[in-house]
């Protein structure tokens, strides 16, 4: 139940925001809401869901300062993990990613759910093979929270371009050139963050932005327009100033 609703969150079936019913999802699975509760409780943990008292469970909405630091947290594990497999990779765990590659250029461009699930799952081959299961774990927690960070925020992209960095990235480990599978490994993660978080936004002067309005105001003759459509005047007796009594 735990992995499914995960897949479910992270494919975007589930969207932020969304109710996550613990009845509901029990009956779904056949199970009771005492178990139901429990995969609650660890997706929780994960960062995956939100648990509000007297509410219920939601997926997470994270913020946008939220979404920046995870991608700064998985920058540093992700060049930990290349660092550890970089001329340590076995003929076996190549084979294996770069089968991984062809299954995920099948399904660019045919398949947006599919592709996306082998983007992620990828990342977490890679941490699976450095055989160090703390940090498998905080991989697998970064990039389940960063797939719910582009559900939120994402922009639509093209996947052609991470998967050919999967491939650079397979080649360099291949060849044991740590600083070639570090470098594709940190512009993907930062084309991934490009398209996840919108820029960050200098602070606006009031007085900046209207200028321009009012100089364009100015120059269509709005106010003088405005100036001269007649103003209806005030009826007067009816429900008006009282009479004086004589």
């Amino acid at each position: 139940m735990h992995e499914a609703l995960r897949l479910a969150i992270i494919e975007q079936s589930l969207q932020p925001g969304a109710r996550l019913p613990e009845d509901a999802i029990g009956e779904s699975f056949g199970a009771s809401r005492t178990i139901a509760r429990e995969a609650l409780g660890r997706l929780a943990v994960e960062g995956l869901v939100e648990l509000k008292p007297n509410r219920g469970a939601f997926v997470a909405n994270p913020s946008l300062e939220e979404g920046r630091e995870i991608f700064q947290v998985r920058n540093g594990l992700e060049r930990t993990v290349v660092q550890t497999l970089s001329g340590k990779l076995s003929a076996a765990h190549e084979s294996t990613l770069r089968s991984h590659v062809v299954k995920e250029q099948q399904a660019s461009g045919r398949d947006a759910v599919r592709s996306m699930r082998l983007a992620g799952e990828f990342h977490l081959q890679l941490a699976a093979m450095t055989g160090n299961q703390l940090l498998e774990r905080y991989v697998r927690e970064v990039v389940s929270r960063c797939s719910l960070i582009l559900a939120t925020y994402g922009r639509p992209h093209s996947s052609e371009c991470a998967v050919t960095e999967h491939a650079e990235i397979v080649d360099a480990l291949a060849k044991g050139d740590f600083a070639t599978a570090a470098d594709v490994m940190q512009r993907h993660l930062e084309a991934v963050a490009d398209r996840a978080l919108p820029p960050i936004r200098a602070g606006v002067d009031i007085r900046d932005v209207l200028a321009r309005y009012a100089s364009a105001s100015a120059g269509t003759g709005l106010e003088a327009e405005a100036a001269a459509v007649p103003v209806p005047k005030a009826k007067s007796g009816g429900r008006g100033r009282p009479r004086k009594k004589g």
